[in-house]
């Protein structure tokens, strides 16, 4: 067949369609040359790059393997400008028809080369004069990209004499991974190769569900993106049995902060669905105002709510984390150590609560003037006045009537599981304790060192103060040294008469074993600084009296460890526990440490140095301890369930009373 010669221009002058793409980027022109290789139905794009010894970009060609450009009709292609073919295929990205022009923001010229129903051609494009076109159709094998002699179809474009500079290889792919992440999670068998190396979608959370809708199944596919698409908002997508894109439309989901989902939707049904709806121009039953579609649409959006629902609760719990480094929560140090957990976990479920009515809540404010809002939420949530914290919350948040009762409710909620949930746990701390006591009062003389033993101390350290509420996992080599060095003290393991009081049995003390604890954790020291907390707690047999010898003891193991090189670091900060049953009656040493110490207000104190305290505790003290600070806040914590629960009744109350009246 002879070769014909073609030439031809866009309806619009040069100077105009140059003026269309002042703003693109020179990248952009190869996004478009891929997109136009998918609208031509390539499952392959294969995009290689030249560079010179110097990394210029030398040359660039995009091959894919889709059907080739239609040149017996370029004047419904090439000759259009803002008006394409493909306008009313919602499947197609390029249906403005100025994709190909873009080229000229990245070079002087580019060349179509195509095999199109087993024929041959190419055409060549000039920025020079770029609504003029030349096409030559069936021309020789010789004269055709050799990169398509290959294949039955398909499109070559060669880019040359670029002017322009790309971004590196890497930044490249990112690029292109994010500007066809839908593209290529709607089809996975269409893929994007740069030199070779092929595409991945940007990083995402994939979860699926299906509906049975009218006896016709759907298949559901949400992906939550990590980073925003670059041309997406948040779709429904509904695919027919051939992955073609017949129907889209916008979720509720485009203002969520950092929140980004593409939901795919695929059925049989959609193999005849129509955009036009119900009219009568509209035979097909599969179309936006369906039953089942309205149907289908309720569906998908709960299933999207329960992944942005995942999501948020994720990000609420890095923004508490980040106060908490930031210093935003009080410390309440004024208070009780056991008031002051309870009074700061229920600020942060408060926040929590908030920053999911509101993600946007507290965002864009300064370290300083979050801490100025948490503060007074603080106080406003212990001065009965939870109705004018609620009032000044709603003036402000940006909810619907809808939110806004549920957050009210939320709150409400929040804050009653808080103190049940704070109460559950003291009461059985105080369950624990009574065990405790009987244990070292009747059958202190049969209790040996087992390992359920041990794991009962491991497991209720709280016991010891509530800074030791949680002392981590055991690291092992932590424990070996700390333990070894401790077997080093001098009789550490022996047992004297004096060790024992009104007559027990040595040989049944003997027969019992001390109990260990060693842990190493990552703190603040008080200046803001990371350290190490090394706790240390021995817990000597319950037959044995605490005297000086046990002091002494206690003593020589911290001078063993200060003299350790691997204990040597200013960052570990040291607080070694001796606790006994009883303080013997006949000692005076422990009785007049204890009392030196008791103005710190830290109980037990013995030895306070740089980076190390030591510690003596009898097990009375511990219970009595815990008693007090346990009492007040059950009481404290029973006043605040009580008021709130009544106020429920009455919220209840009224409500079924206007039910009744409405009915």
């Amino acid at each position: 067949m002879a070769k014909q010669i073609i030439q031809g221009t866009t309806e619009i002058n040069s100077l105009g369609i140059k003026n269309h793409f002042e703003s693109v980027e020179p990248v952009q022109a190869i996004l478009e040359l891929v997109w136009n290789g998918f609208d031509a139905g390539a499952k392959n794009i294969n995009i290689n790059i030249v560079y010179d010894h110097f990394d210029t970009v030398k040359n660039l060609t995009i091959l894919d393997d889709g059907d080739g450009i239609n040149f017996t009709d370029l004047g419904s292609n090439f000759n259009r400008f803002n008006d394409s073919l493909k306008k009313t295929s919602i499947d197609q990205h390029g249906s403005k028809g100025r994709g190909r022009l873009s080229f000229h923001r990245l070079c002087h010229q580019a060349i179509w080369y195509t095999k199109y129903l087993g024929r041959n051609a190419y055409i060549k494009i000039n920025d020079e004069d770029i609504k003029a076109y030349e096409a030559q159709i069936d021309i020789d094998a010789e004269e055709q990209n050799s990169l398509l002699n290959a294949m039955d179809k398909g499109t070559c474009v060669e880019l040359t004499l670029l002017h322009s500079s790309l971004p590196d290889r890497s930044e490249l792919i990112s690029i292109l991974s994010n500007e066809f992440c839908c593209k290529l999670a709607l089809d996975d068998k269409k893929r994007i190769f740069v030199n070779g190396t092929e595409i991945d979608i940007p990083e995402h959370e994939i979860k699926e569900v299906s509906f049975e809708i009218e006896n016709n199944d759907f298949m559901v596919k949400g992906i939550r993106w990590d980073k925003k698409p670059a041309t997406e908002k948040s779709f429904i997508y509904l695919t027919d049995s051939s992955g073609k894109i017949v129907h889209k439309e916008s979720t509720t989901f485009n203002k969520k902060r950092d929140f980004h989902l593409s939901v795919f939707v695929s059925s049989i049904w959609a193999d005849t669905f129509s955009s036009n709806g119900d009219d009568i121009f509209s035979t097909a039953k599969s179309n936006p105002d369906s039953k089942a579609w309205r149907q289908l649409v309720k569906n998908v959006l709960k299933f999207s709510r329960s992944i942005y629902d995942d999501f948020l609760r994720v990000q609420v719990e890095k923004a508490i984390q980040k106060l908490e480094e930031d210093g935003a929560f009080p410390t309440y140090n004024e208070y009780d150590i056991t008031y002051a957990s309870w009074k700061r976990n229920n600020i942060k479920q408060v926040v929590r609560s908030i920053y999911i009515a509101d993600p946007q809540f507290l965002v864009s404010l300064t370290i300083k003037q979050k801490k100025i809002i948490i503060r007074l939420l603080d106080k406003m949530l212990v001065s009965n006045q939870n109705e004018d914290l609620f009032d000044i919350l709603e003036s402000v948040l940006d909810l619907s009537d809808s939110d806004l009762s549920r957050f009210a409710s939320q709150l409400k909620k929040t804050k009653l599981e808080n103190i049940i949930s704070s109460i559950e746990e003291l009461q059985r701390r105080r369950f624990a304790v009574e065990k405790l006591k009987l244990i070292m009062n009747e059958y202190y003389k049969e209790v040996l060192e087992t390992p359920d033993l041990q794991k009962i101390i491991e497991n209720n350290t709280w016991l010891f103060g509530e800074r030791y509420e949680t002392i981590g996992a055991e690291e092992d080599t932590f424990t070996k040294i700390a333990k070894s060095l401790r077997d080093s003290v001098y009789s550490i393991n022996n047992i004297d008469e004096q060790d024992v009081e009104n007559g027990e049995d040595i040989i049944g003390a003997r027969r019992q074993t001390d109990l260990f604890l060693a842990r190493r954790m990552p703190t603040f020291d008080s200046n803001g600084n990371k350290v190490f907390r090394c706790i240390i707690i021995e817990i000597k047999r319950p037959s044995i009296a605490l005297n000086v010898k046990h002091l002494r003891q206690l003593e020589d193991y911290a001078g063993i460890i200060k003299r350790h090189p691997e204990f040597s670091s200013q960052n570990l900060h040291f607080e070694l526990i001796l606790i006994g049953r009883k303080i013997s009656s006949q000692d005076i040493e422990i009785p007049t440490r204890l009392s030196n110490y008791a103005g710190r207000g830290d109980v037990g104190l013995v030895s306070d140095d740089a980076n190390m305290k030591r510690y003596v505790k009898n097990w009375y003290t511990i219970f009595d301890t815990f008693e007090l600070t346990n009492s007040f806040m059950l009481e404290k914590l029973q006043m605040e369930r009580d008021i709130i629960e009544k106020k429920s009744r009455e919220d209840l109350v009224k409500e079924l009373q206007e039910e009744s009246v409405d009915a």
